[in-house]
């Protein structure tokens, strides 16, 4: 070894490498996967069965335009208003969520039950029944009144619940459905004296 050389200390401590971890889209599908399955009922008991399916499809966009539809017809000036504010939260927030379904077309976990659903609407994500219950909650806390904003409020997780139960969601599907609602709801409330000036005969 020449003079010139440096040699290293016995005792040296060689260099730490440190190393950042990297978690790839394909685990935290697999995660979602996993802890979706873990809330199947398959097998179950059909109440238990039958309770989630009434509540996966309790959030069907038909149910609550004919249930808002019939809510104006009958309802005062107050409730023709709230109709009327959720309904037309309930069709912009389905052609929203179809278009983010289109762009990012993940199908559906596999299952047997809700061939409605996966006939007319292969993909799952965002959760639209999440979605549109969430939004449904948050318009009726702005709106009123307080007794249907708690019910609402009880109903709307539930229903996410049941789509990730029932084969028809994962959870990060509803997750996303939540979120959105959530936002659409309150661009929604945000939007009440535009919507009221545009379309007033909807609200009196």
């Amino acid at each position: 070894m020449s003079a010139s050389e440096d040699p290293q200390p016995p005792d040296a401590t060689p260099p730490v490498v440190v190393r950042t971890a990297r978690v790839s889209w394909g685990s935290l599908f697999e995660l979602d996967a996993r802890l979706s399955e873990r809330l199947r009922l398959d097998g179950q008991r059909s109440s238990w069965r039958g309770l989630a399916a009434f509540l996966a499809h309790s959030g069907d966009s038909w149910f609550w335009m004919a249930g808002l539809a019939l809510v104006w017809l009958i309802g005062g000036t107050a409730w023709r208003g709230r109709a009327a504010l959720m309904a037309v939260g309930v069709a912009g927030l389905a052609g929203l969520v179809l278009a983010i379904k289109f762009l990012v077309r993940r199908r559906r976990p596999e299952g047997e039950w809700g061939a409605i659903y996966r006939n007319t609407d292969p993909h799952s994500f965002p959760s639209g029944h999440a979605a549109r219950a969430f939004m449904l909650a948050v318009i009726a806390c702005g709106a009123g009144p307080f007794w249907l904003a708690a019910v609402l409020l009880l109903w709307a997780p539930l229903v996410g619940l049941a789509r990730v139960q029932m084969r028809l969601h994962y959870l990060s599907d509803v997750a996303a459905g939540v979120l959105l609602g959530i936002i659409f709801g309150l661009a929604v409330l945000r939007l009440k004296p535009f919507l009221f000036s545009v379309i007033p005969f909807l609200f009196h």
